[in-house]
């Protein structure tokens, strides 16, 4: 029952979260925008409006590899929405100028998510490799240290899942009102707008929902191997 709920379910539920987001993507990414901006226009003029002039903005390849690297100041926009006019292309771009918008701001969320990176950087290989080897050696003294060393790494990925989660809502809840007041976005095609971004954060939720189901099946296996050595 532990394996069904805590493994299984939050497993589904990253399906799901993919399907959703891949579908919404692929579908807005063929809605062209009245304005005719490219998603990098966009990013620039959603920064500008802000005030933040020092943040390049650079074509990257992949789909969906969008992101903004704070400790270079650089925004990062996969190719079609870099150089496309879709409601999606508009959408992903703004929600990487929010996450500028909240490097310029000091967001205190993201703060704290920046000061994470180099823990779970040294956590995710821990996390996954010492845990294996802690099941395998389970029910020896070196297994259940192993194991707890595992679980104080997932621990401290699972803070770091939850920690993302404000932060991309806020970056998002940026991106959807700078489209509409700056004019890029009429509000009759915000619909295609807000259909992309909230099933991107779909994703971070069942990020956080897998990586917490993980820990918590791994602390009862860890609970139950003490109980049974005692």
């Amino acid at each position: 029952m532990h394996w069904l709920l805590l493994i299984l379910i939050p497993i589904l539920f990253g399906l799901y979260a993919q399907y959703r987001v891949m579908s919404a993507y692929r579908k807005n990414i063929e809605v062209p925008s009245r304005g005719h901006i490219t998603g990098a226009e966009a990013a620039q003029a959603v920064m500008n409006s802000a005030g933040i002039t020092d943040v390049e903005i650079v074509e990257v390849e992949g789909q969906l590899s969008d992101h903004y690297d704070p400790s270079h100041k650089r925004l990062a926009l996969s190719t079609d929405n870099y150089r496309g006019t879709s409601l999606a292309a508009l959408g992903v771009s703004a929600h990487e100028a929010g996450h500028a918008i909240q490097h310029k701001d000091g967001y205190a969320m993201m703060n704290v998510r920046q000061t994470l990176v180099p823990a779970v950087q040294f956590a995710a290989p821990v996390a996954y490799f010492v845990t294996g080897f802690g099941f395998m050696l389970l029910g020896s003294s070196m297994g259940g240290m192993m194991l707890t060393i595992g679980i104080a790494a997932l621990a401290i990925l699972t803070l770091f899942q939850f920690v993302t989660l404000p932060v991309e809502f806020d970056a998002s809840r940026r991106a959807k009102v700078q489209l509409v007041n700056l004019g890029i976005s009429e509000r009759d095609e915000m619909s295609g707008v807000n259909e992309t971004l909230d099933a991107a954060a779909l994703t971070y939720v069942a990020a956080f929902v897998s990586s917490l189901g993980n820990l918590l099946y791994l602390l009862s296996i860890l609970s139950g191997s003490s109980r049974r050595d005692d």
